[in-house]
């Protein structure tokens, strides 16, 4: 499916001019909340060309949006969305269908880009991105060290790095406490196999599948800056650019950055590979990044930031930024940065399953992992304590009786 979606955004273009223009003036104020990494912003500086914009990229875009979409009137017009994140305002229902829009604006978009739930459009996907291997291929080849394809692979790749002290750290990871290291948890669990809730929504984590993924990730950060628990994907992407790690596994959404000359002082050295297999696929999953519509807004403010959001998602956008992405839009020609995202996806990597249940039980995995990590608890407590404090969430959201 995902080299279908990559193919369906990979067609041949006509020449096309440089820079391009917005294809209307636009008059109403429009603002955008968004992630800050490259793609969007890319993205959103092709919107500023239509005028009266205002655009916001800030990490934390998903603890802030929900309470800015539940404004009336929205605190933004436009909000910058992946599978998880899209959850949380479904839920809220502040924001809106967007059939109508995209039936007047929507003529370029691919039947792929449209995101639909209860067969309504409700966000539309610019991009594919999920957490992949990344290396430092001229140290793996001086070493002598294949690309490792299993995580046991990598904890043998990392202590030769480590013994030859030819970087500060062989892996960096987001072990960030919170949601990206309860996203690392996620990743591990999946690629173990494992499930994360029965039918009736009780937790299902307390296995040895949820064993065998909190003890592999206490062994990577063994490799790792031990200020691990604050490391986000910027600080591990750094940490790749000033050469202070060789191996993390890292979105694809950064892979671009690592040959930036302007930050960069490892431009041409980092790889991309597919994620390293747990015990049955790929340690990943997939995640689209899109745009969804406020719903607390005018119609008049809708149909502009609508149309200020297709300017910014053009082929022209994807020519001047074909490496920042793995795109979705017409015109991308998938190359070496985009081959670890396919790698992963053929190695099983599955779709993160965003639910309301699945959002509750992240949040309570970003809480509770990382007393295994330090030594606060055993592993058995640690995912016992987790499953209490879903079960906790999920009966006040209704969602157990």
């Amino acid at each position: 499916m995902l080299k279908k979606m990559l193919l369906a955004g990979a067609m041949s273009l006509a020449v096309m001019g440089g820079a391009s223009a917005c294809d209307f003036e636009n008059t109403v104020p429009v603002k955008s909340l968004t992630a800050g990494f490259e793609a969007w912003k890319a993205v959103t500086d092709e919107m500023a060309k239509c005028g009266n914009f205002e655009a916001e990229l800030d990490q934390e875009f998903r603890t802030k949006q929900p309470a800015a979409f539940a404004a009336n009137p929205a605190l933004y017009q436009i909000g910058g969305v992946a599978n998880g994140t899209l959850v949380p305002l479904l839920n809220e229902g502040t924001i809106r269908p967007l059939d109508s829009l995209v039936e007047k604006h929507g003529q370029n978009l691919s039947p792929n880009q449209l995101i639909k739930i209860d067969g309504q459009i409700m966000a539309v996907a610019m991009m594919v991105n999920a957490q992949h291997l990344m290396y430092r291929e001229d140290i793996l080849n001086d070493l002598g060290i294949e690309v490792p394809k299993t995580y046991d692979e990598v904890l043998a790749a990392a202590e030769k790095i480590r013994a030859a002290g030819v970087v500060d750290y062989p892996i960096g990871g987001t072990f960030q406490t919170g949601w990206n290291l309860g996203e690392e948890f996620v990743n591990m669990y999946l690629g173990m196999g494992g499930e994360f809730y029965a039918a009736d929504n009780t937790p299902t984590i307390e296995n040895e599948k949820g064993v065998a993924a909190l003890e592999m990730l206490k062994k990577l950060t063994e490799y790792m800056d031990p200020e691990y628990l604050v490391s986000d994907s910027t600080y591990v992407q750094q940490q790749f650019q000033q050469g202070k790690i060789a191996m993390a596994n890292l979105w694809a959404s950064r892979a671009g950055a690592m040959d930036d000359p302007n930050e960069s002082q490892v431009v041409g050295k980092v790889k991309m590979a597919g994620a390293p297999k747990a015990a049955e696929r790929a340690a990943s999953s997939l995640w689209w990044d899109g745009i969804v519509i406020a719903r607390n807004i005018s119609d008049e403010e809708a149909e502009a930031a609508f149309r200020v959001a297709m300017n910014g998602m053009t082929p022209e956008m994807v020519q001047a930024n074909n490496d920042a992405a793995v795109w979705l839009i017409e015109g991308y020609e998938a190359g070496p940065l985009s081959i670890g995202v396919v790698e992963t996806a053929e190695a099983g990597a599955v779709s993160y399953p965003a639910s309301s249940q699945m959002g509750l039980m992240h949040t309570a995995l970003g809480n509770g992992v990382a007393d295994y990590l330090t030594g606060a608890k055993d592993a058995e407590t640690t995912l016992k304590d987790i499953a209490a404090a879903y079960t906790t969430s999920a009966r006040e959201a209704g969602l157990i009786q």
